[in-house]
């Protein structure tokens, strides 16, 4: 997939919670992802699962200090895999600064250590 962030990407291990905030009718579901990588712009991973392009989905990332962060991620980008996967590239909507600064401040400290 093609580099689209401003903002560096850096990779974690979590696992994201999600539930498509556009269809009323949907139940929320728990969906087996990858994480990829995350920014302060948005979250990269794959699933199993197909999403929609333009879609809202409600996450609860599990971040490296073991807290959880509550968020909204629109879907922006999808490719399916050779695998029947999804790669998908989502962006943060409405994120809190408080949050956002959690990931800036976790990429300064990846930024220090990789200088050394």
């Amino acid at each position: 997939m093609e580099e689209k962030r401003n903002g560096r990407r850096m990779s974690l291990s979590a696992r994201l919670i999600i539930k498509n905030m556009n269809d009323d009718s949907a139940k929320e579901e728990e969906a087996e992802i990858e994480v990829l990588d995350v920014s302060k712009s948005g979250v990269g991973f794959i699933c199993d699962t197909p999403l929609s392009i333009g879609a809202v989905y409600e996450t609860f990332l599990k971040i490296w200090t073991d807290e959880t962060i509550h968020a909204f991620l629109k879907v922006v980008r999808i490719e399916q895999t050779e695998d029947e996967r999804y790669v998908c590239g989502t962006i943060f909507i409405g994120l809190p600064e408080m949050n956002a600064a959690r990931i800036e401040v976790y990429d300064m400290i990846n930024r220090i250590d990789e200088a050394e």
